[in-house]
């Protein structure tokens, strides 16, 4: 006769073998005191160090993880072939993002080492041949016409915003100005794509819709783009305005960059007024709100060599910007600066660590980090 053994007796017995196992916040000190202040300005010791990794990827063309789906024979080319521009760092998104990482360094420190062979990259990629192929490349077959949808577009509608900003610079507007038919292009995708979509992307990886709709609506606003800004806001209403109770303790998944429930909570911060967002909100996430409990740690990686496992680096970067965003829209909210803060700090010195699974993209995310503390401070 087979005996039945509630499950609990099982969690007594794995406790058993494990005596005194320290906490997750003891093993490692997560606490507010940890924090330290001046590790989290963005310094010029820190864009230099920042600045290395970027420059490191955007010509190193292997190894990489190209997106094609194979059509037939005549799709098979190098990634340079048909990436001119954005061929680097493993792929197409990162080497994105990799560029708008030296686009945003160049525009706060001008005099970095390393500034004038920056300078010759960008002069090299953003061409208007260059940018041109790269549009090409979504008609190559009817499987590119989705290709990376919507996250490379949102990382290259951020770069598009930066080289938009940047218009002191003569040289920075020649960019902006060959780079402006692809944001259009990906614009449109936007304009074609978000109406189709029936149900929003809930992931912690690349296909999540909020943060997709978050980059675009920046770029929207900074650049005028009401068609744009009115789809996203609609879609968003939509996907977004009867949601309650998000599962954030279910986060973090084994492999998320992005927090699901923070994303869509940054989304809409932008989306609703300030009293709106507050009463979506203490719907939403009430833990969030002044008074409230926010159980949330700093996601741990047990192997930087694991391109998959490292994506937790990621999150913590990614979790701190929503946390900024969502904090700067409602007063009395500092205790989430706080918490931002935390996950910042607790990534930010291992994204150097000489192995590419992380170095080739994760520069990025603590900049993106460190630029919403900063434009968020009080």
């Amino acid at each position: 006769m087979l005996m039945r053994v509630p499950l609990y007796a099982f969690s007594l017995v794995l406790a058993g073998c494990t005596p005194n196992q320290p906490s997750h916040a003891e093993l490692y000190d997560v606490g507010p005191d940890a924090v330290d202040e001046t590790q989290l300005t963005l310094s010029p010791e820190e864009a230099q160090r920042l600045m290395e990794l970027p420059l490191r990827c955007l010509t190193t063309e292997f190894p990489y993880k190209s997106g094609l789906v194979i059509g037939g024979p005549a799709d098979l080319s190098l990634p340079r072939t048909h990436h001119p521009a954005f061929y680097g760092c493993f792929d197409w998104h990162s080497a994105v993002h990799g560029h708008w990482s030296v686009i945003h360094l160049m525009r706060q420190f001008p005099d970095l080492a390393g500034a004038a062979e920056a300078k010759d990259i960008l002069s090299a990629h953003l061409t208007i041949e260059a940018i041109s192929t790269e549009i090409a490349y979504f008609s190559l077959n009817r499987y590119t016409a989705s290709f990376e949808r919507t996250y490379g577009w949102a990382w290259l509608l951020k770069l598009a915003e930066e080289l938009h900003h940047w218009q002191d610079d003569p040289q920075a507007q020649i960019w902006s100005q060959a780079l402006q038919p692809l944001a259009d292009f990906i614009v449109e995708k936007y304009l074609d794509f978000l109406p189709r979509l029936t149900y929003p992307i809930r992931v912690g990886e690349h296909a999540n819709t909020a943060f997709g709709l978050s980059f675009a609506w920046d770029y929207a606003q900074a650049t005028g783009r009401d068609s744009l800004l009115q789809v996203i806001e609609s879609r968003a209403l939509t996907f977004y305005g009867p949601d309650t109770n998000c599962p954030l303790s279910w986060e973090p998944g084994g492999f998320d960059f992005l927090s699901p429930c923070l994303e869509e909570a940054a989304l809409m911060s932008r989306i609703l007024p300030n009293e709106a967002f507050r009463e979506w909100l203490a719907d939403f996430l009430p833990a969030l709100l002044e008074g409230g409990e926010v159980i949330l740690e700093p996601a741990v990686v047990s192997d930087r060599s694991d391109g998959k496992l490292v994506h937790l680096d990621g999150l913590n970067f990614s979790r701190a910007w929503c946390l900024y965003t969502i904090a700067d829209a409602l007063p009395g909210l500092d205790h989430l600066r706080n918490l931002a803060d935390r996950h910042l700090a607790f990534s930010l010195s291992n994204i150097v660590d000489g192995d590419y699974a992380g170095e080739h993209w994760l520069a990025s995310f603590a900049l993106y980090a460190l630029h919403q503390r900063k434009s968020t401070a009080q």
